[in-house]
């Protein structure tokens, strides 16, 4: 995989685990609390610093925002504001 294209996937996670954060009235360190990590591994998730993260880790976010680990992967959310 060419290392643009994957910045890109995790770019694309980012920000929909914001968009799910912020659906759900949640601030970076309420969701680092009930997942027990750090907020500043939940802000390097969002912003578009590299953060690698496990599929383990991705299913707990989800869990705790109430949506699919496959929203994460939705591209569109490129074209959102």
């Amino acid at each position: 995989m060419a290392v643009n294209k994957q910045s890109d996937i995790y770019n694309v996670i980012g920000k929909n685990i914001k968009k799910y954060r912020k659906k759900k009235g949640l601030k970076q360190r309420e969701l680092a609390e009930k997942l027990y990590l750090s907020d500043s591994f939940i802000a390097k998730l969002e912003s578009i610093t590299h953060q690698t993260i496990s599929i383990d880790t991705l299913e707990n976010i989800a869990e705790v925002l109430g949506c699919d680990i496959r929203d994460f992967f939705d591209r569109s959310v490129m074209n959102e504001k």
